[in-house]
């Protein structure tokens, strides 16, 4: 479990390295922005479906930009033209906006 008591920027690529059981659980007190072209990216076996993004404010998903997981948003969740969420699901308490993105189920 990784907690961050504010917003997070993912202005990077992200990497998560485990087996096909670990699991991870992202708590964010604030917002997540993942910057545009940059990718969440899985290695050693790390499963989608096993990734939990718990979001307190809103999600933004930049352009052209891949996301992995399930994302528990609690206000908006808004993946911008040409991004993706690679294998996962969205949930939001408020709204999903999806502007020519593309979201494949686990």
């Amino acid at each position: 479990v990784y907690t961050f008591g504010t917003g997070v920027l993912l202005s990077g690529n992200i990497h998560f390295d485990g087996s096909d059981t670990d699991i991870f659980i992202i708590q964010i007190a604030g917002n997540l922005v993942q910057a545009a072209n940059f990718n969440v990216i899985l290695e050693g076996g790390a499963k989608a479906e096993n990734i939990f993004w718990q979001v307190a404010g809103f999600v933004e998903v930049g352009v052209g930009a891949e996301m992995q997981g399930i994302i528990l948003g609690f206000t908006s969740v808004v993946f911008k033209t040409g991004s993706s969420l690679v294998t996962g699901r969205v949930l939001s308490q408020t709204a999903c906006t999806l502007d020519q993105a593309t979201i494949t189920a686990p």
